[in-house]
């Protein structure tokens, strides 16, 4: 005979409760079958689907006791703040609570707490066209990386998760999947990754990608600190050069297995190498100054055209650079040359934006009041760090002009540091836990959220106030759910006070 289920809710539901009703009379399962055309097993399955339910509606849930949700409290605050092991965790808890609680529990909390705070980082999403920072931090697999974006101007830790391949799907998989969640940028930054690249530009096409500067610079420093010790090598052998013509000049055989008799060769590749140190040098500070953000001249701001040029200019003279570099460096500078030439595209990106801001306050004020205003900006750690603060020393009419100004060059991108902060917290977790999972990262991500800064230029806030999510500051664990902390258990606060010395060990 052909069996038909049934379909829909509410015949699972009437069949269900038939069967739990009349559960034991013989003959009734057998009778509903014949009149559904069911087999016995569905009738049953239908059953346990039913009590299952029943349980889960009617029993009541188990409600932790004070004393648990102290002991959560607890285990995650060592998690974030002490970058503690479960095994710490276990020995803190035996001395503040006086009680054991096996590393297993301690895995289970930290796993409610992570599920909890992976619904919350996807609600959590400023509102707007934000500034992105992306970037991998490898892990101890080869070719993976945790995969990580922190909003730029607040901080804000949007997305960290757990190790995958270094490649542009699972680039474009992430950037997608905080587009389903809301998230909106209007241009990017990372260190220049070929997946990153490849990823932004498939994903956002035609918007501003922008390359970490400082990540350019710092190669121009490695390359200045080999030649500089070049340069020092060469020194320092200069006398065994002398020794070795002195030999030769006597008739005797130089030593070593490859000498150096000619002292005036040497001292001529000596100078040339001081040359191409001092030369890179110079070029290193001119492009440290042209990718600044104000970049002040005579004639007043360079705007980006003009730096384009600048670069252009710099290039050609580090190409030139190389073909007067010793050959034991040559491939040192050629190697920088082709770093810097492959990076510049994205240098400026910060610039474009700038230009007409600039171009609008130089047609009210004027060349030299938006020079002076410049002036005033590199140095507002001196003038005064907070913007209303530096806004208010100039004249009425220029306020707002000024503040306008001062508000763009704030707000300029031209480095990730803000996801390189965000390695530099997961590094001692990383060290203590070799490995983090999608749980913990996140329930680090929300920590750091709502972190209030002790000190700086963003003292008394958090990355959440920074970001318009939230206007106080608030306890990151009460944004998971969990109770408000409570005054610590009588033992903690006197159980060091009541331990009496042992006198005859002393005596001893």
């Amino acid at each position: 005979m052909h069996q038909h289920q049934c379909s829909t809710p509410d015949q699972h539901i009437r069949l269900a409760s038939a069967m739990i009703a009349n559960q034991g009379i013989y003959g009734h399962v057998t009778q509903l079958s014949r009149e559904h055309h069911l087999s016995r097993q569905w009738l049953y399955l239908l059953q346990a689907k039913g009590q299952e339910a029943m349980k889960r509606e009617f029993v009541p849930k188990y409600q932790p006791t004070e004393q648990e949700l102290q002991r959560d409290r607890i285990v995650l605050t060592l998690l974030t703040e002490c970058h503690a092991s479960r095994e710490g965790m276990q020995k803190t808890l035996e001395v503040i609570l006086g009680e054991h609680v096996s590393t297993g529990t301690i895995s289970a909390i930290i796993h409610q707490a992570g599920q909890r705070a992976q619904d919350y980082l996807k609600r959590q999403m400023p509102k707007g066209k934000r500034a992105i920072a992306v970037d991998e931090q490898y892990s101890s697999q080869r070719g993976e990386a945790y995969l990580n974006i922190v909003d730029v101007w607040s901080s804000l830790v949007l997305a960290s998760i757990p190790p995958v391949g270094v490649d542009t799907e699972s680039w474009i998989l992430l950037l997608w999947q905080m587009q389903e969640q809301g998230l909106q940028w209007k241009l990017t930054v990372s260190d220049g990754g070929k997946a990153i690249q490849d990823a932004v530009h498939k994903v956002t096409p035609g918007q501003v990608h922008q390359r970490d500067v400082w990540h350019v610079l710092h190669e121009c420093q490695k390359v200045q600190g080999r030649i500089n010790r070049e340069g020092i090598k060469l020194q320092e052998q200069m006398p065994k050069v002398e020794q070795q013509a002195k030999r030769v000049a006597a008739g005797q055989k130089p030593r070593g297995r490859n000498p150096k008799t000619d002292v005036a060769a040497h001292a001529a590749e000596l100078q040339q190498m001081e040359y191409v140190a001092s030369s890179l040098s110079y070029l290193t500070t001119n492009l440290q100054r042209l990718l600044g953000i104000v970049v002040l001249t005579q004639q007043g701001i360079l705007d980006s055209t003009t730096r384009q040029e600048e670069l252009d200019a710099f290039l050609c003279l580090l190409r030139e650079l190389c073909e007067v570099t010793p050959k034991s460096m040559e491939k040192e500078i050629k190697g920088l040359y082709r770093h810097v030439q492959l990076a510049l595209p994205g240098l400026l990106g910060f610039c474009f934006d700038l230009d007409e801001v600039q171009q609008s306050a130089i047609e009210q004020l004027g060349v030299a009041a938006v020079r002076l205003i410049g002036w005033a900006w590199q140095r507002r750690a001196i003038l005064g760090p907070k913007r209303e603060q530096l806004v208010a020393d100039f004249a009425p009419t220029w306020q707002p002009v000024a503040a306008c100004l001062l508000g763009a060059w704030d707000e300029a991108v031209r480095s990730s540091s803000a996801v390189e902060n965000w390695h530099s917290i997961l590094r001692p977790h990383l060290a203590v836990h070799r490995h983090l999972s999608a749980d913990m990262l996140a329930i680090l991500a929300v920590w750091h959220n709502h972190r209030v800064a002790p000190r700086g230029l963003h003292q008394g806030q958090s990355p959440m106030m920074r970001s318009g999510l939230a206007s106080e500051p608030t306890d990151w664990l009460v944004a998971l759910g969990y109770p408000p902390a409570s005054a610590p258990p009588v033992r903690t606060l006197y159980s060091l006070a009541s331990v009496k010395p042992d006198t005859q060990s002393i005596a001893a």
